[in-house]
């Protein structure tokens, strides 16, 4: 009887090319993941500049309406980027509007709650003038200040 010889061909793959696709992985990883962590930081500070210059209507129709800076009903929804959020913050986070002059307005948001690391205890403020003039400053760093909005120390 003759006997079959059957060729095996490679199975599998060796360790070298495990190591060099784990090699490639962790250098993919060591880029990306910082990179990550400042869009969601910059997306963050973004998100509170929308959501506290949106107030801005309100503090208007309050101002020309005479309404106190207490008895004004600014619509504010609650963010998680703020911490224990309510209007009128302390440190630790919120967003505190205060009525300063015969029309002067300061809006300070504080990150805080789920705010990325990188920004957690910046600020983001909101100024009116007397003359309606509205401007934004931040206090976080110039990599996460979205356009628009100053860099203050």
């Amino acid at each position: 009887m003759k006997e079959i010889q059957m060729n095996h061909g490679q199975k599998g793959f060796t360790l070298i090319e495990l190591m060099i696709v784990v090699a490639i992985i962790g250098i993919l990883a060591a880029v990306a993941i910082p990179q990550y962590q400042n869009y969601i930081a910059q997306s963050q500070v973004s998100r509170v500049m929308g959501e506290v210059g949106a107030l801005r209507t309100s503090v208007e129709n309050c101002l020309m309406n005479g309404v106190a800076e207490g008895d004004c009903n600014f619509g504010w929804t609650d963010s998680n980027l703020l911490g224990e959020t309510y209007l009128q913050g302390d440190a630790d986070g919120g967003l505190a509007v205060d009525f300063v002059g015969s029309g002067e307005v300061t809006m300070t948001a504080v990150f805080a709650g789920n705010a990325s690391s990188a920004i957690d205890g910046d600020s983001l403020i909101w100024s009116r003038t007397t003359g309606g003039t509205w401007s934004c400053s931040t206090t976080v760093d110039e990599t996460y200040a979205p356009a628009g909005c100053g860099v203050s120390e």
